[in-house]
């Protein structure tokens, strides 16, 4: 290996870690940027919006890697999460399934934009992300109230569901400028790869 290619590797390797560490922290602004307003058990957050910008901007991989790096720093106790919580304990959270699901909104908006790089794929990716993230972050909630934390006197799937349309139309919005955003952004940060 010659020297400028070895200098080539290690400047990238370098700006992964950078852009790795850049999303994780940005995930943790996002958490707490306006988590004071809950709705029902759900606080209200910018971090589907960030965790689609991984997978957009950082391929899935470097995405998807990204977001295990926000979901383990949080676990060790730093508190990043929504309400600025961290810890062990918000692995029984009921909101928990929404920090799991932004490891894999990075990864399949990563991979749809890495196959359809068109400004129509990078917005179907990120309301794919979206998507992605209800699901899987809402049925976890409804399966950590019925199951081992203590519902809300009434609590049903549909309610659980009710809760989530509050900040739907927010994400569904933001998840359209992601997919704009990044469409216009990655082609700037690929140069640099």
């Amino acid at each position: 290996m010659t020297t400028t290619t070895a200098r080539s590797a290690n400047h990238s390797r370098t700006l992964q870690l950078v852009h790795i560490a850049m999303f994780a922290a940005l995930m943790a602004i996002g958490a707490n940027i306006a988590s004071f307003l809950i709705i029902g058990g759900v606080p209200i957050t910018l971090q589907t919006f960030f965790s689609i910008l991984a997978g957009i901007l950082l391929g899935s991989r470097i995405g998807a890697i990204s977001m295990i790096v926000y979901a383990f720093i949080g676990l060790a106790g730093v508190p990043v999460f929504a309400k600025f919580s961290g810890g062990m304990d918000t692995l029984i959270s009921p909101t928990f399934g929404f920090i799991l699901s932004y490891i894999f909104v990075a990864y399949i908006v990563g991979l749809i934009v890495e196959k359809w790089p068109s400004k129509k794929g990078f917005i179907i990716a990120a309301l794919t992300g979206t998507a992605i993230n209800y699901l899987f972050g809402t049925n976890w909630m409804y399966a950590a109230y019925k199951l081992w934390f203590a519902a809300p006197e009434g609590f049903t799937y549909q309610l659980a569901w009710a809760w989530m349309a509050v900040p739907l139309p927010k994400d569904l919005i933001l998840a359209v400028l992601a997919g704009l955003f990044g469409y216009r952004l990655r082609p700037i940060i690929q140069k640099y790869r």
